[in-house]
């Protein structure tokens, strides 16, 4: 007994030493949150005092990147340090994931989820998923498995595909939330209802799911943050004695703009601001959270988003206002124009982030595994590693060059692939390759976009594309950030050269092909 008493000692405090060591990590993911949605990047008509706080207390990034300009493979990016274009047996992801799909990561290669699992940290995954579930075509009515649970994730709670679009339930680790097998999911009529917004709050799909009233009847898109981030608290709470991963996606501030009330006509950009001063809130509670239980000296946490702005018609009303939802970066989400894809960047770590810096170094949402991997001091095989740079380097210090030089860039469409080298970016076809819809659109974007809003480009003229214009883009970045100037005329060496180092990364199979949504 006193063996036994003596053992339970020394594993605990194993344990606590372990847990002192580890650094818990928070990786707090928006959806859709702009270069220019929080006051700490410039915005004037939405107020961000929590992510400011953090950015004064921590590391802003000014040339952060998502791993693509889409939501689903930008997910697929983060998670697995691999560029999106290389899923799918090289065929790549490129739009949204449907309503259908079966889980697009294999459940054999790593993960961020079973990179800190397997370092003995709890890990949870609270919010969208958007990365399918099950092998072949999903049975909502059977355990949604494989799905984050078969990814090195100890607990998952969310929304499983997009706030915009049906089943409209949440998801429990494998199981729809008040799932009654007497009242199985179908996807005929007669369909349930579910909670429905004005046109002003943005496009919400009509559900077309039958049945499940009792799993539609829990779902409410204007309690949906304040749920997750209920679940986040509770969750580090009770998983506060040992490290922790948490991966925190938020619907917050995809369409449709549902923020609780108590946050409605709190902006200056309508409910689109209001659905970012809800996100704010929701970042400060997990910092109150880990402030309150003693934990923020010894937790890294990151502020970043799945792709750039869209100008939808949330944001339309937003520009209408005076707010730029990009900044006055080139072009949207989908697009692979800078508006499309660079990212606000903010870290929080006390005593290892120096306060109240900025960093201008070159990093990307797939750098992550990597970086984690260095942080928990464990070393991944480059097959696993991928496309993976560690950049803690950039998070803790001041390097005296680029941790890494080359980016790929992927949007909606793989002819738009593109490359990043230096200040060079190369973009091997006219146009973003993302929406083109016309200002008022749901989709609007493209050059009819760019030139509602203002932005000047030299290829661009009264919201078309000129008839002239040279079939592929490059720009210098260092001079020119906001993409006004086409240089492919002027420097034809330099296109020769991106284009050949272009070639080296684009896989066989995704060349010159259509998207595949």
């Amino acid at each position: 007994m006193k063996k036994h008493l003596f053992s339970t000692l020394i594993s605990a405090a194993f344990t606590a030493s372990l847990a002192a060591e580890q650094p818990n990590v928070i990786l707090i993911f928006a959806d859709d949150l702009g270069y220019g949605d929080l006051s700490c990047y410039g915005a004037t008509k939405v107020h961000t005092p929590h992510i400011d706080k953090l950015a004064k207390e921590g590391r802003k990034f000014t040339d952060a990147h998502s791993a693509s300009a889409v939501c689903t493979p930008s997910r697929y990016g983060i998670l697995t340090g691999e560029y999106p274009f290389r899923a799918n047996g090289g065929q790549g992801l490129w739009g949204p994931c449907s309503h259908f799909q079966e889980l697009l990561i294999d459940t054999n290669k790593l993960t961020l989820g079973s990179l800190f699992q397997q370092q003995g940290y709890a890990t949870a995954a609270i919010g969208k998923w958007h990365l399918g579930f099950g092998k072949g075509k999903t049975d909502w009515n059977k355990p949604l498995s494989p799905g984050p649970l078969d990814l090195g994730f100890d607990y998952y709670f969310g929304v499983p595909k997009v706030n915009s679009g049906y089943p409209y339930v949440y998801v429990e680790n494998d199981k729809v939330v008040g799932y009654d097998p007497t009242d199985p999911i179908t996807f005929k009529a007669p369909y349930s209802e579910t909670t429905t917004y004005p046109p002003e709050a943005g496009k919400k799909t009509a559900n077309k799911v039958g049945g499940a009233k009792a799993a539609h009847a829990l779902y409410d898109d204007e309690k949906t943050g304040k749920l997750l981030t209920e679940k986040a608290v509770t969750w580090i709470e009770e998983n506060k004695e040992k490290p922790f991963f948490l991966y925190f996606p938020t619907t917050n501030i995809h369409h449709p703009f549902t923020p609780a009330p108590e946050f409605k006509g709190t902006s200056q950009a309508g409910l689109y601001g209001d659905f970012i001063h809800e996100f704010d809130w929701m970042v400060g509670e997990l910092v109150q959270c880990i402030e309150k239980n003693g934990l923020s000296e010894n937790t890294l946490v990151i502020v970043t988003s799945d792709n750039g702005g869209m100008f939808n018609h949330g944001g339309q009303d937003a520009y209408k206002e005076g707010h730029r939802i990009n900044a006055d970066l080139l072009g949207f989400k989908f697009g692979v124009w800078e508006g499309g894809h660079r990212v606000p960047f903010i870290a929080k770590w006390p005593g290892k982030i120096p306060a109240n810096t900025e960093s201008d170094q070159l990093i990307s949402g797939v750098d992550m595994l990597a970086t984690f991997a260095a942080i928990t001091e464990q070393t991944v095989e480059p097959n696993q590693l991928a496309d993976s740079v560690n950049v803690l380097p950039a998070l803790t210090g001041e390097p005296e060059s680029p941790l890494r030089d080359t980016l790929v860039l992927s949007p909606n469409k793989p002819t738009h692939v593109s490359i990043r080298k230096g200040k060079w970016v190369y973009i091997p076809a006219q146009g973003s390759g993302g929406f083109k819809g016309k200002p008022g659109d749901h989709a609007a974007g493209g050059p009819a976009a760019i030139s509602h809003v203002g932005s000047s480009n030299s290829d661009i003229e009264n919201g078309k594309i000129k008839k002239n214009s040279p079939p592929a883009q490059l720009y210098d970045l260092e001079a020119d950030l906001h993409q006004t100037k086409n240089l492919y005329n002027e420097y034809p060496e330099v296109v020769e050269q991106m284009k050949a180092l272009l070639e080296e990364y684009r896989p066989v199979q995704n060349k010159g092909k259509k998207s595949k949504k």
